[in-house]
């Protein structure tokens, strides 16, 4: 038998035990199945699912650029980033990996 077939025929077996309500021991005896293999196989699904999952959506923040830029002045030419009641002042050559770390906190608090 091909991994894909035995794959799809778990599939449908997870599926199956998932909508029964009964619990893995119940639902094995009844259908003649090893609990341990049942037990490997819901993981083998719930890790190839979580992968699909722990992709980050993107989101998009609005930008809104003041009328007068020098109310604002950061030294060295950096630039003012405002979320919610945060200022974060960038200046050139700035970890832009931090950068990007706090923008996402703050876009969840703020």
């Amino acid at each position: 038998m091909s991994r894909a077939k035995l794959r799809e025929i778990w599939e449908a077996r997870v599926a199956d035990f998932r909508a029964s309500g009964q619990s893995a021991s119940a639902w094995c005896s009844e259908h003649a199945i090893n609990l341990h293999t049942l037990r490997y196989w819901l993981k083998k699904m719930s890790q190839g699912s979580n992968r699909l999952e722990s992709i980050t959506p993107v989101k998009w923040l609005s930008v809104e650029v003041a009328e007068d830029i020098s109310a604002s002045p950061v030294p060295g030419g950096g630039i003012v980033i405002r979320l919610g009641d945060a200022r974060i002042e960038v200046d050139p050559g700035c970890n832009l990996i931090l950068l990007r770390e706090v923008v996402q906190t703050l876009a969840t608090l703020c």
